[in-house]
């Protein structure tokens, strides 16, 4: 049994200009003590993934809808105290993105790692203790605790956003951008943490990131999110040997490499509309096959493309959303 698994996920926000359906019908599983990469550009649904799984959601949303299991057990639709008594930090906890600023600047760490736990009914000095342990895990001093965010460095405040997601040992972490605004160096040891703390707590990731190189160190498994659907899905050396999607493809050919010399391209256009997304396909209007096969018109541009089944080089399941797979499995 998987420690997640999401089913046909839809989160949708009232704007001012309509229903925006930030996430539509988004389906994958993950597995205990693996991390899956989600990546994509702005605005392709990557952080709603993480407030839907942490029901952490803006107040104008309109619709929740799907089913999220975590070990077994809904969590989607379960009541809001239970969720916040027995899930949000002791299951699932989060690593926000721009986690740098989500410190207070008037209240010390340790007053801000401890009140999680202490509205959870932990004595205060307990937590503190937790706390402090915490810190000391994610190689900080323990008198951090007495400090304001401001005499923090940039890589400490970092580690210290870190050291208070995994405070409660959750099974599952979400890490969003949890290097981006860190110079080349700090970016280096908070992955070099991240990778030492999954082994030494047996933690299981989702790490959310632009990033396509930085999500080759951390992922076994990668999944790529276009315009608020799950486009391509699959372990991480299929991803990158063998990206199926053309969007995939599009992303891994913008992507320099160190040990060989090829010519860099980039996607044409922009991200939709989640307002009024395209008919069929959303990547469609960006697509060079559709461009360049008269085959595919009218289906591309009509009918949305379920998640074909492809033949993967490691065993593990690869799907890619797209009607080139519909006849055939494998790569293009």
């Amino acid at each position: 049994m998987p420690l997640l698994e999401v089913r046909n996920l839809r989160l949708y926000y009232q704007t001012t200009k309509g229903i925006l359906k930030a996430l539509d019908g988004v389906s994958f599983e993950l597995e205990e003590g693996e991390t899956l990469a989600v990546v994509g550009e702005t605005g392709s649904g990557k952080s709603t993934l993480a407030k839907a799984i942490t029901r952490v959601w803006e107040r104008n949303v309109s619709l929740v809808d799907g089913e999220i299991y975590l070990e077994g057990e809904e969590i989607l639709h379960m009541p809001e105290d239970r969720f916040r008594r027995e899930i949000r930090w002791r299951k699932v906890a989060m690593v926000p993105q721009a986690s740098m600023n989500a410190l207070n600047p008037v209240i010390t760490v340790g007053e801000q790692m401890v009140e999680p736990l202490v509205l959870q009914g932990v004595p205060k000095s307990e937590a503190l203790k937790l706390a402090q342990d915490s810190l000391e895990s994610v190689g900080l001093p323990r008198d951090v605790v007495n400090r304001y965010p401001h005499q923090l460095s940039g890589g400490m405040k970092q580690r210290v956003v870190i050291a208070m997601a995994i405070m409660a040992r959750p099974k599952l972490l979400i890490l969003d951008e949890p290097t981006s605004a860190l110079d080349v160096m700090t970016q280096a040891n908070i992955m070099n943490l991240l990778k030492e703390l999954k082994a030494r707590l047996k933690l299981t990731y989702i790490f959310i990131t632009h990033d396509l190189a930085l999500a080759s160190e951390l992922a076994d498994s990668v999944a790529v999110m276009y315009a608020g659907k799950l486009a391509e899905i699959g372990s991480a050396e299929d991803m990158y040997a063998a990206p199926a999607h053309p969007y995939t493809q599009g992303l891994m050919s913008s992507m320099p490499t160190l040990r060989t010399d090829k010519q860099l391209s980039y996607i044409p256009g922009e991200v939709p509309s989640l307002i009024d997304p395209p008919k069929g396909c959303r990547f469609h209007p960006r697509c060079p096959y559709f461009a360049n096969d008269k085959a595919l018109k009218g289906l591309c541009d009509d009918r949305e493309p379920p998640a074909f089944e492809l033949k993967p080089w490691t065993g593990r399941r690869h799907l890619a959303a797209c009607w080139l797979y519909q006849f055939k499995s494998g790569g293009l």
